[in-house]
């Protein structure tokens, strides 16, 4: 039995936030290798180059194929249909194959079965999950793919139908099968168009021509396809629940509570040759309370961690104190350090340091302590991110990018959270602008920021920082500058609009 969702780079990106229903594309090699039903209506397809898409589809999303993102969302529907039905084997994201006849022993014969999964998947909110079931892998994979509609979802294939069933499917379908293009070119020169006719030619002409690949892929065009199918093994369960019944009163009741199951949790850690360095805890309370939070760790975590962890957490959610808790803890991430600690502290004491930390964020609250992480943008203040200790920085802008127009460095060490007043003027007393076209109206001379005037000792600029200039209300037009005045003092000047203000200071 395989299991089919159509265009899987497409849902993934859409389980993930982005929006299906518009016209998209998943370009690998500047070729289009997935589409929505909305961009096949313009006259997208498969296969085209990205130039040809576009042009068939002006208003195309064209997003670039991420394998790690397909297999990323697609694992939690597997353990879905793992916990209905085992030993299921990923061909590839959006696609899975599994032994029908214990299914089928189970739920009342293999259609069922087929329609049970999908009614699993349809929950997990995969609306379109197409199902083929056959002899082999790669029949059951071809009667999913070509014999199934959205309306008619499931294709079964009689015992012994194999060949007959595969016989009129032109031969490309084996270019997957192969990983070589080239093959289905080379057999549409010797006349051979269809799997049937493939099948239907001499096995020692066909060994000697293709050799021992080409007499596989006859035997697969053939039905005789003697593939077992290669389960995964599912990762380990590592989740620790307790619940409390009779209520709990105080916070520290709950970490007390809690020990034990930390304690099972790092052994299991242990035994399984992980560390844990991301930490995720979640509280739900009778009345439908739910508090949850993300823990990072400079090292890892032990029982001990752990407890204080949710002790800590716990205090903080005073919501959640009465009633019946259920405490939930799982490994977010194994083996893998929180670099920004390190990077910020250094790679000594750094349990001290963050020991210390989360205690005085207990004390403060979850946003007492932050930790800064650099972001992406033009502007300074864009740039500077600050995070929660024990966060990770996520959602931000990738500071990867280009950014035109961004400070090059070396970037100034004091970042004004607002910009502060500033006035530039010339010999003359006059007000420095800047024209349309960049250019100073006269060389600056003194400078004051917030109040204190002194003379200009050096200078450079101006840099223009354009953004979004095609739209009246938000393009934004400035002028950088480096500034530094009398007493040695270094700004980061900007001119907007013929306002001056101090960006930063290089200290």
């Amino acid at each position: 039995m395989v299991l089919w969702v159509p265009d899987w780079p497409v849902v993934a990106v859409g389980r993930e936030g982005e929006a299906a229903e518009a016209p998209l594309a998943i370009v690998e090699k500047n070729l289009v290798v997935a589409c929505s039903a909305a961009a096949r209506v313009e006259g997208v397809r498969r296969g085209q180059r990205r130039r040809d898409a576009q042009a068939a589809c002006p208003r195309l999303t064209v997003i670039p194929a991420d394998a790690t993102r397909d297999h990323r969302v697609f694992s939690p529907l597997v353990a879905t249909i793992e916990r209905l039905a085992p030993h299921v084997q990923v061909i590839r994201p959006g696609l899975c194959a599994l032994k029908a006849r214990g299914p089928a022993r189970y739920y009342g014969g293999e259609a069922e079965a087929a329609r049970m999964l999908r009614r699993a998947l349809r929950d997990e909110g995969v609306a379109d999950v197409r199902v083929g079931i056959a002899d082999g892998p790669f029949t059951a994979e071809q009667a999913a793919r070509s014999a199934t509609r959205e309306a008619d979802p499931i294709r079964l294939v009689p015992a012994g139908q194999a060949a007959y069933f595969l016989a009129p499917l032109p031969v490309a379908v084996l270019t997957e099968a192969a990983g070589d293009t080239d093959l289905a070119h080379l057999l549409a020169r010797l006349g051979v168009h269809t799997l049937g006719a493939f099948a239907a030619l001499d096995d020692d002409r066909v060994r000697d021509r293709l050799g021992p690949r080409g007499a596989r892929l006859q035997s697969l065009a053939a039905g005789s396809d003697s593939r077992a199918i290669d389960p995964r093994v599912p990762p380990p369960e590592l989740d620790r629940e307790v619940m409390f019944d009779p209520p709990v009163e105080i916070a520290e009741q709950a970490a007390f509570g809690m020990r034990l199951a930390a304690e099972e949790f790092i052994a299991r850690l242990d035994a399984e040759r992980l560390v844990c360095t991301e930490l995720r805890v979640e509280f739900e309370g009778d009345r439908g309370e739910h508090s949850e939070r993300v823990w990072l760790h400079p090292a890892t975590f032990d029982a001990a961690a752990v407890v204080d962890r949710v002790r800590w957490q716990l205090a903080e959610e005073q919501e959640l104190r009465s009633g019946v808790v259920r405490v939930r803890i799982s490994p977010e991430a194994v083996d893998a350090a929180a670099h920004h600690v390190v990077g910020l502290f250094g790679a000594g004491e750094r349990e001290k340091v963050h020991h210390a930390l989360s205690r005085v964020q207990a004390m403060l609250g979850h946003r007492g302590v932050l930790t800064p992480v650099m972001g992406g943008g033009r502007w300074l203040g864009e740039r500077q991110v600050l995070v929660p200790w024990g966060d990770r920085a996520e959602g931000g802008r990738d500071p990867q990018l280009p950014w035109p127009g961004s400070l090059p460095a070396p970037l100034p060490t004091t970042v004004f959270p607002a910009p502060r007043r500033a006035e530039v003027r010339d010999a003359a007393g006059e007000r420095v602008v800047v024209d349309d076209r960049g250019a100073l109206s006269a060389p600056p001379a003194d400078v004051a920021v917030e109040g204190a005037r002194r003379a200009v000792a050096s200078w450079a600029g101006p840099w223009p920082l354009i953004e979004r200039e095609w739209d009246e209300a938000r393009r934004r037009i400035a002028h950088r500058f480096q500034i530094v005045d009398a007493a040695q003092n270094a700004w980061l000047l900007v001119c907007e609009a013929g306002i001056w203000s101090a960006e930063a200071r290089y200290d």
